[in-house]
């Protein structure tokens, strides 16, 4: 009984606690890139990217990721993106283990955006 109180409260903690990483849909990513709010930046390796992109994105390969290297974009938020949402996600990490926060990947990569039947742009 004392041992599920203890998870009981953790899981409370949990659910209070500031979300740092934000996972957006790509319909979400979508409005905001269409709105002029955002920058994507995919993390996928250079060959990957220019094999197929979403419009409008920026390389930055997570082989050679640094913070500094982000896109300065005055009044817009950078969104990261790689194929399927993990290598995005690491990048996020180091971004929040660096005291970034908070940060914002495509839920899902590429392949969720092609699932939810947005374009792409293919060499």
């Amino acid at each position: 009984m004392f041992t599920m109180l203890i998870f009981q409260e953790g899981c409370r903690r949990m659910n209070t606690e500031p979300q740092r990483l934000v996972e957006l849909e790509p319909a979400e990513v979508e409005a905001r890139l269409r709105a002029g709010t955002a920058v994507l930046v995919d993390v996928r390796e250079a060959h990957e990217f220019a094999d197929e992109r979403i419009t409008g994105a920026v390389s930055l390969p997570m082989s050679e990721f640094e913070a500094e290297a982000l896109p300065a974009t005055p009044g817009k938020t950078a969104i990261l993106m790689c194929l399927g949402g993990m290598r995005s996600a690491a990048v996020a990490e180091m971004l929040l283990d660096g005291g970034h926060a908070p940060v914002i990947h495509l839920k899902g990569g590429l392949q969720a955006w092609k699932d939810a039947g947005l374009p792409t742009l293919s060499e």
